[in-house]
C-alpha cells in the first residue's frame, strides 16, 4: 500500500549526530498526525545534559519535544499522549513533576515506560510525544 500523494508528510532534523548515523528523523508529521522521535536530555554535539538530575533532563527533553514539533507546525497544546522512559521506577516522581509543569493546563495522556538503562551514562529519562492537529 502506498502513500496517499495528497497527504502532506513533513520531518523535522536537527544537527544531533545520530539522526543522520541512525537514519531518522527527530519528527515527522503526516496530515493531521505527529509523532516525535525518543528526546534525551543531550546537546547538539552529543553531551548529557544536567546528569544524574531526573527533573532538570526531563525538562530538557519537552523542550527538544517542543522545538521538534513547532518544527513540523505543531505545539505542545497539540500533545494528545506522552511516554516517559525512565531507568528507575522511582523517577517517576520528579520526571512527572516536570512533566506538569509543562503540561499542566493541556493534559494529554501519558505513560511511563521502565527501561534497564539508557545509551548514555547520566541520562535519566527520555520523552516522546504523539500529537494530532486538525488541518
Amino acid at each position: 500500500m502506498g502513500r496517499d500523494p495528497g497527504v502532506m508528510r513533513r520531518v523535522h532534523a536537527t544537527d544531533r549526530p545520530w539522526e543522520k548515523t541512525c537514519g531518522y528523523s527527530r519528527a515527522v508529521r503526516v496530515g493531521p498526525y505527529a509523532e516525535t522521535a525518543l528526546c534525551s536530555p543531550c546537546a547538539s554535539d552529543g553531551s548529557v545534559l544536567h546528569p544524574g538530575d531526573v527533573h532538570r533532563q526531563t525538562l530538557a527533553c519537552l523542550e527538544l519535544v517542543r522545538e521538534a514539533l513547532e518544527g513540523v507546525g505543531m505545539t505542545l497544546a497539540d500533545v494528545v499522549k506522552t511516554r516517559i522512559y525512565v531507568a528507575d521506577p522511582a523517577h517517576w516522581v520528579e520526571s512527572g513533576r516536570a512533566h506538569g509543569e509543562v503540561f499542566r493546563d493541556i493534559r494529554p495522556a501519558l505513560g511511563w515506560v521502565y527501561m534497564t538503562g539508557f545509551f548514555a551514562p547520566g541520562i535519566t529519562v527520555e520523552v516522546e510525544a504523539t500529537a494530532w492537529r486538525q488541518e
